[in-house]
């Protein structure tokens, strides 16, 4: 008998297939809907710090009194916490299925006292979805050294599993990621997707681009979730960035990643493609021989290949060597 089930984050889940942070994870009926639909975890949409400021400025316009913008910002913040941590016990009493909660922040005070409320509220883990861009007026290592600084202050909050979401700018993600683990860190996500933005020539204004990853940018996740759990074995992977097939569940594990995080694929093509994903997960493992999902996670990591460079630029060379 096929045994899909794997360990992420210390948490059991019954297969690898994980609902990403999104929309689709904002209510209780849909994450009823795709525990259903078979998904071994489900990551809440993210609490985010900046879309409560920016609640908060457009109910002060009117307001020119100090005592009651103080009002005003307290209410609506707890507002916000609130409504999210009742979605968190809605979803903890009407699932079986790991509730992983997740916070975005930018200031480390409000990473604290969001992750205490969470943890109080049942979650069983606690994605912290750091959304940061060195934009130059930094040093080198501001990056690296803000993901250690929060990290380091929300460890010491909470007791509860924390999950980092990666952004793909990281220089040294390998050496980050062994670092985060030092400090506890129980698992990591590859990768952040940063909203992206595009330039109306007509308007002369900024304006969103695309929502949702392709399918081509898998391929770099693949790459670093390969490399990273090569130099870190002990740390546990989740593939998000560009996953759109039943395959890339499959690479994604064979890499080394522990779970999947599917998003931009479930908008694209409903629920039903998780119950897909799984029968294909199983029948390929059936074809192959491989009883549980350990016989062959990690079975191409950067670390189990003859010639790890095949990850690097040996790759490279091959491929445009006969490119005409």
């Amino acid at each position: 008998m096929i045994n899909l089930s794997t360990e992420y984050a210390g948490l059991k889940l019954r297969n690898p297939l994980i609902a990403a942070s999104s929309g689709l994870t904002n209510s209780i009926k849909k994450i009823k809907q795709l525990e259903k639909a078979g998904v071994g975890a489900i990551v809440l949409k993210s609490l985010f710090e900046e879309q409560i400021d920016s609640h908060s400025e457009k109910l002060n316009l009117t307001s020119d009194y100090p005592e009651a913008s103080d009002y005003i910002n307290a209410y609506v913040e707890m507002n916000h916490v609130e409504k999210y941590l009742d979605l968190i016990r809605d979803a903890k009493s009407s699932c079986n299925i790991p509730i992983i909660a997740s916070i975005n922040c930018y200031k480390v005070a409000r990473w604290i006292d969001f992750a205490k409320s969470i943890e109080d509220a049942g979650a069983d883990a606690l994605e912290l979805n750091i959304f940061l861009i060195n934009t130059g007026e930094f040093g080198d290592r501001y990056l690296e050294e803000s993901y250690i600084k929060i990290v380091r202050e929300v460890k010491k909050a909470i007791s509860i599993p924390i999950i980092i979401k990666m952004a793909r700018t990281v220089s040294n993600l390998p050496g980050l990621v062994e670092k985060l683990e030092a400090l506890g860190v129980s698992a990591v996500v590859l990768f952040n997707r940063f909203y992206q933005l595009d330039i109306d020539i007509n308007a002369m204004e900024i304006t969103s681009g695309p929502v949702f990853s392709h399918p081509e940018d898998f391929s770099e996740t693949l790459r670093w979730t390969a490399i990273t759990s090569g130099y870190v074995p002990d740390m546990n992977i989740a593939c998000s960035y560009g996953v759109h097939k039943w395959e890339d569940n499959i690479k994604g594990l064979l890499a080394g990643a522990t779970a999947m995080q599917l998003c931009s694929v479930l908008y694209e093509k409903g629920l039903e493609i998780v119950p897909e994903m799984i029968t294909c997960l199983e029948e390929w493992m059936s074809q192959n021989n491989y009883k549980s999902i350990d016989e062959f996670r990690g079975k191409l990591s950067y670390s189990n290949i003859p010639d790890p460079a095949l990850y690097e630029r040996a790759q490279f060379m091959k491929y445009f060597s006969n490119h005409k």
